[in-house]
């Protein structure tokens, strides 16, 4: 690895992070190639956790935020523009490095361009290749100089096509405790440390919020009507996802449920948790990294399912799931994520006491294997790909 002395000359770090999750995975990285150099300028697309590393966002990361093979159509010709413009300034720049964070339908069309360009490239984290559309590899060989993975088994399939890859570790495991505190969780929230706790995520993104909302409300209420000793909780990631998830609560006539919305805390709202109704999507592996039981969900637009469900090359959509190889917790898509059956599911999970105890073993398991220095790991390949690249 190149000594902080060695790049100190290295002032140029690009990146580009398009949801709050790669804002997560980047922010992490940043802190670690902060502390080899102090000086640099990182810059490109990025939200409040890559900001605090002294990050220059040339857009706002919530311009990015696009969800769905239909959905994004309307936005083509902006998001284009944005990575047209972008590419463009990099290329009269010419950055040490450019990494993409995650954000693989943008990133990797960007990758290839300054590739091309002689400016070398890096993608964090690997898309889910082992999961749909591996046909992706080849554009992954054209567009990436080295890629990193969070997940232990990404590293041979990268190496097989021939994609130099590190292994870094899930940032997440590092950043939840492997030993949780739920009552520490629930004083802080003001909740009763006795109570029991659903807590409902039904997305970050105003689409999945759109598509989600109703079905785990209309959950809620069924299960409040079952116990009227439970308690739910829900965070949200900004004022325009409560404010809209207020609105399609009262649309779908379901405003009597009564829910505490939080202002963001989704860490603490799991770990207060007795149960976890989710998304999928990161969040369904940080509930299962905080060691709670969950019902994974998620809808979305007709057309957008229709195709993307004859994509998948294996049986599940969890990360938690895919990660342990079997269904360890209950997954409801699309039609079947009724609020009836979503409520059935929820209960088990709540009441089956040797489940819960079985899952907190596998998800403390789970967690171990995941869990490495990611933020000085990936700096290290980071500044093995800036030496590289000075070495004629």
């Amino acid at each position: 690895m190149a000594s902080s002395a060695e790049a100190a000359d290295i002032a140029d770090i690009a990146v580009v992070a398009g949801e709050l999750s790669g804002d997560l995975l980047a922010g992490r990285l940043l802190s670690g190639l902060r502390r080899h150099l102090p000086d640099a300028r990182f810059h490109g697309i990025g939200g409040p956790r890559m900001i605090a590393q002294g990050f220059e966002s040339h857009w706002p990361i919530e311009t990015m935020t696009v969800r769905g093979l239909f959905e994004i159509i309307p936005r083509y010709r902006e998001l284009k523009g944005i990575q047209n413009a972008l590419r463009d300034r990099l290329i009269a720049e010419k950055p040490a490095v450019f990494i993409g964070a995650d954000y693989p339908g943008f990133n990797l069309g960007l990758e290839a361009q300054l590739k091309a360009a002689g400016i070398p490239t890096m993608h964090y984290i690997g898309p889910q290749i082992w999961a749909w559309r591996g046909g992706r590899i080849k554009k992954i060989v054209k567009s990436v100089s080295h890629m990193l993975v969070v997940f232990p088994f990404e590293e041979a399939i990268y190496r097989a096509a021939g994609v130099p890859v590190t292994y870094v570790g899930h940032p997440l495991a590092e950043v939840i405790p492997m030993v949780p505190d739920e009552g520490a969780a629930r004083r802080e929230l003001g909740l009763p440390e006795d109570a029991n706790i659903i807590t409902l995520m039904p997305g970050s993104r105003m689409g999945e919020l759109k598509y989600n909302t109703a079905a785990f409300v209309g959950a809620a209420k069924l299960l409040q009507a079952r116990d009227r000793s439970l308690r739910f909780i829900a965070p949200m990631a900004g004022d325009k996802q409560r404010d809209y998830f207020r609105q399609l609560v009262r649309e779908a006539g379901l405003q009597d449920v009564e829910i505490t919305l939080l202002d963001g805390q989704s860490h603490t709202a799991i770990c207060a948790a007795d149960a976890v109704l989710v998304a999928s999507g990161t969040a369904s592996l940080e509930v299962a990294l905080f060691k709670k039981p969950m019902v994974i969900a998620y809808r979305m637009m007709r057309a957008s399912w229709e195709i993307m469900r004859h994509m998948g090359y294996q049986p599940w959509i969890g990360l938690p799931n895919i990660l342990a190889r079997e269904f360890l917790v209950p997954e409801l898509l699309q039609h079947h994520a009724s609020p009836e059956a979503l409520a059935e599911a929820m209960w088990r999970q709540l009441t089956d006491a040797p489940h819960r105890m079985a899952l907190a073993q596998r998800f403390t398991d789970m967690h171990h294997s995941l869990l490495r220095n990611s933020a000085e790991e990936g700096a290290a390949a980071v500044m093995q790909v800036i030496q590289d690249g000075r070495t004629p």
